[in-house]
């Protein structure tokens, strides 16, 4: 019998929490530790049975550990998870990345340099849904990409802030905490983002980052798409309240958020109802709907079974790696620069293809 894989989650927020919720039902592995300053986690760590380190150098230490969990605050995913590599521990690193693409950048110097498995936690990747889908989108069923629209209304409430860090330039706003789950979706579907257009507005809460946006997308292969979001609007509209990937957190309504329309047929996302014509393309003859087949599962159990196999060397490459997670920041970063300068803005993913030892494609990468 293989022993279990001692894991210490580093930062117990609302991520961080889901982390230990499912280590607790994964097989093959354990919460060891858990790494937070907060008063308030003590109380979480008894209830777990597990020590409550205030740092990690205090984990590194103790040596409690083989893997770590990082769902710490966006500008400390570099010093915190490069840490850890150094220390000989492989990481699942909570999206996005980093804070900016120098951090990311250096994160990967250490990835290289160290030669442990780096998971980047873009969980919707392991939801069968999105296996289904890509199944599909991959397979040709809608042809090639024509236009897409993706919808994120996400009501937060005012305590959501009392976390400062998610409302400072840099680190806080939709773009960066939910709209880069959207972008690694519709890269993983149809590849490669070649330019980008958008608007950002702060009129509804008034912070110094956006609450609600607009973008349009252009892929390598002419496709276009559209995305709104905001933590400002009610509606259940939203991957989060859609797809019940997560219901101790959210709850799932009954509709959908991404729509695919391409040149055979289209696509809606959670739902994964597929519209195709019974011969050629016509809009003056009705379409009809097909069900895709999935069997639902816990993506962020999926998540960690896949983290537990690079630990042991059963999966070689993660499948969302630091470059792949990096791409979608510089993504956000064209989006933002775009929404500040008015304009549409090139997506240059040269700085990926400038590291050493590193073959990267725009799109969906091993």
């Amino acid at each position: 019998m293989v022993e279990p894989i001692d894991v210490a989650v580093i930062g117990a927020g609302a991520i961080g929490r889901t982390h230990v919720d499912t280590l607790a039902r994964v097989g093959g592995m354990r919460l060891s530790a858990l790494v937070d300053p907060s008063p308030a986690v003590a109380a979480l760590a008894e209830s777990t049975g597990v020590p409550c380190l205030p740092d990690v150098a205090a984990l590194i230490s103790s040596g409690l550990a083989q893997a770590a969990i990082v769902a710490t605050p966006n500008e400390t995913h570099l010093p915190v998870s490069a840490t850890l590599l150094r220390a000989g521990l492989p990481v699942l690193l909570e999206k996005p990345v980093a804070e900016s693409l120098d951090s990311a950048l250096k994160l990967i110097a250490v990835a290289d340099e160290t030669g442990l498995p780096v998971l980047v936690g873009h969980h919707r990747r392991h939801n069968p849904i999105v296996r289904a889908a890509q199944q599909a989108i991959r397979s040709g069923r809608i042809g090639d990409l024509v236009i897409a629209s993706v919808t994120c209304s996400l009501a937060k409430p005012e305590s959501y802030f009392d976390a400062r860090w998610r409302c400072t330039p840099g680190v806080g706003g939709p773009l960066l905490i939910n709209l880069v789950h959207e972008i690694d979706l519709l890269r993983h579907f149809f590849g490669g983002i070649v330019n980008v257009q958008a608007i950002a507005s702060s009129i509804r809460r008034g912070f110094a980052v956006e609450d609600s946006a607009a973008v349009c997308l252009t892929f390598e292969n002419g496709g276009i798409a559209t995305l709104v979001i905001s933590d400002a609007a009610s509606g259940p509209w939203a991957w989060d309240l859609s797809s019940g990937e997560n219901l101790a957190r959210f709850p799932a309504h009954k509709t959908t958020a991404h729509h695919y329309a391409g040149s055979r047929g289209a696509l809606s996302l959670p739902d994964l109802t597929l519209w195709l014509p019974e011969d050629e393309p016509d809009w003056t003859r009705a379409l009809h709907a097909e069900q895709l087949p999935v069997v639902h599962g816990d993506p962020y159990e999926a998540q960690l079974a896949h983290f537990a196999d690079l630990i042991r060397g059963r999966e070689m490459f993660p499948h969302v790696s630091l470059r792949d997670a990096t791409a979608n920041l510089i993504v956000l970063d064209a989006i933002r620069e775009a929404a500040a300068r008015g304009t549409r803005v090139g997506v240059d993913l040269s700085p990926l293809q400038g590291l050493s030892g590193t073959t990267f494609n725009n799109g969906t990468i091993p």
